[in-house]
């Protein structure tokens, strides 16, 4: 086992030790957010490519 296999090793268990810890920090991030703006003014929802096909063939 070289070194870079035992140094890859260390920082996925770190990874996976502190992914709960970020799971909180985002989910507590998202309640503040919707707090803060319940309603997101400047959110644009993603457009299906079929969807854009199919609105250039109507017109």
């Amino acid at each position: 086992m070289s070194s870079d296999d035992s140094t890859q090793s260390r920082i996925e268990s770190a990874i996976v030790a502190a992914s709960p810890f970020f799971d909180f920090v985002l989910s507590v991030g998202e309640r503040i957010s919707r707090i803060a703006e319940p309603v997101d003014y400047e959110y644009y929802p993603v457009r299906d490519e079929d969807e854009d096909q199919e609105e250039r063939s109507t017109d």
